[in-house]
């Protein structure tokens, strides 16, 4: 009986672990999608609502999921209260937010350089550097998906098999 109990639980510890590693696979692209969506808000707020950053940050902050809405929640909150530029309260932020994504390091450097011209030019150029930080993170997603695609499915398995050899080799 006591056996069996262990089996049961070696086979559902590893096929959790199996399905938690899976899970990072899956929100990576849903997360890259949020943060594409949050940056055509924003977008609009600046090229049409001519709407302040802050202003704007606070707004895309109720309208997100976390982690992504105490990014720009914090963002705007940095941009209000302290003696900072864009660039230092925007790289802050993603540094501060960063490890609690399932984002990746290309994607952080894609927002930090797009940190960079944050409010440093007319709209027409901030329009076109939204655009670019776009452009990028779609490539990104693609990858995520494609990334999805391959591994989910099978850490999936993984976590079920690896269980199965362990409960074999101490039986």
């Amino acid at each position: 009986m006591m056996k069996i109990i262990g089996a049961i639980i070696i086979l559902a510890t590893t096929s959790l672990g199996g399905m938690e590693i899976a899970k990072s696979f899956s929100e990576r692209p849903k997360q890259l999608r949020q943060l594409k969506s949050a940056l055509q808000s924003l977008e609009a707020e600046i090229m049409y609502g001519h709407t302040p950053l802050h202003e704007a940050a606070r707004r895309l902050s109720e309208q997100l999921h976390q982690p992504l809405s105490t990014f720009f929640e914090n963002f705007s909150q940095k941009l209000m209260t302290e003696e900072t530029t864009v660039r230092e309260a925007w790289t802050t932020c993603l540094d501060d937010i960063w490890k609690r994504t399932a984002m990746k390091k290309p994607e952080l450097e894609i927002m930090k350089q797009f940190g960079e011209t944050l409010g440093r030019h007319d709209r027409a150029s901030q329009q076109k550097q939204i655009m670019l930080t776009l452009t990028h993170i779609e490539r990104e997603e693609q990858e995520a998906r494609d990334h999805q695609l391959r591994y989910e499915k099978m850490f999936k398995s993984l976590g079920v098999l690896s269980g199965l050899l362990i409960v074999i080799l101490l039986m």
